[in-house]
């Protein structure tokens, strides 16, 4: 038994021995005799995915902010919806270009200079101003490791990147009630495990008036906008820097919260 837990963690200790990535590389097939799939891919057994599992879905409901952890999760428990999500994208023609090109989002891939010259009002100065406000960085997503998919793994890639936009779209901050908001959206939009998980389980945390505001209205307003919007993964975000965010979300059928998020714990 222990010979066999030693083997099934072996890819946990390359996982925490590995750097991080050019986040400006796109995800894409390689093969050089190692079955390496893509750049930082770890090969794992169905049992080493259930282990690793299992131990990120404790530690991402203990610590909701422990992103590598909720990141294994996804990769490990993800795999049919993100070839539900990997085949919608392929459908839609601004989705399927995303696939084609695989544009990264990293401090790298981003005019920060040019972000900043927007007006106003547009979506790209109002992405810049979020990432200001919290003290965030595109270069904080996790790479993907444990997908056997070198196209799926693009998918969840792409998938974290975005997910400040969708911050963005929503107008929601990084504190627990705006996550939890978000990742009601993302649960209907998307279908992902780890999503409804943190959906269904981060609102425990909450004090008991800002879990009735929450069940109440604001996870109501985001079902509502998350089955009415198109899946915001087929949005080529790069292209719409320009365009009003009030003119995106009308596009987009997203509605303005209920109340203010920040003022919530």
């Amino acid at each position: 038994m222990a010979t066999l837990l030693r083997g099934a963690l072996r890819p946990l200790r390359a996982f925490q021995g590995r750097g991080r990535p050019a986040a400006d590389v796109p995800l894409r097939a390689t093969s050089h005799g190692t079955g390496l799939l893509y750049p930082e891919h770890i090969p794992t057994s169905l049992l080493q995915k259930a282990l690793l599992a299992a131990g990120s879905a404790v530690m991402a409901l203990y610590d909701p902010y422990r992103h590598d952890m909720v990141a294994v999760l996804g990769e490990t428990t993800g795999r049919r919806t993100l070839k539900f999500l990997r085949d919608q994208m392929k459908r839609d023609p601004e989705g399927a270009q995303i696939l084609q090109e695989r544009p990264r989002i990293s401090t790298s891939t981003l005019d920060l200079e040019k972000l900043r010259s927007l007006p106003e009002g547009s979506f790209g100065c109002e992405y810049l101003r979020f990432l200001d406000v919290n003290r965030v960085s595109p270069d904080t997503r996790a790479p993907t490791r444990f997908v056997d998919d070198e196209e799926l793994a693009y998918v969840i890639q792409r998938y974290r990147e975005v997910h400040d936009m969708v911050h963005t779209l929503l107008g929601m901050p990084i504190n627990i009630p705006g996550e939890i908001v978000v990742k009601w959206f993302e649960a209907v939009q998307t279908g992902l495990p780890m999503c409804i998980l943190s959906a269904l389980f981060g609102p425990i945390r909450l004090s008991a008036q800002s879990l009735q505001v929450l069940v109440s209205e604001l996870i109501p307003w985001a079902v509502q906008n998350g089955r009415r919007a198109p899946c915001l993964l087929h949005l080529y975000y790069e292209r719409r820097w320009e365009q009003p965010l009030r003119a995106l979300r009308q596009e987009l059928g997203i509605t303005e919260p209920p109340v203010r998020v920040e003022d919530l714990v």
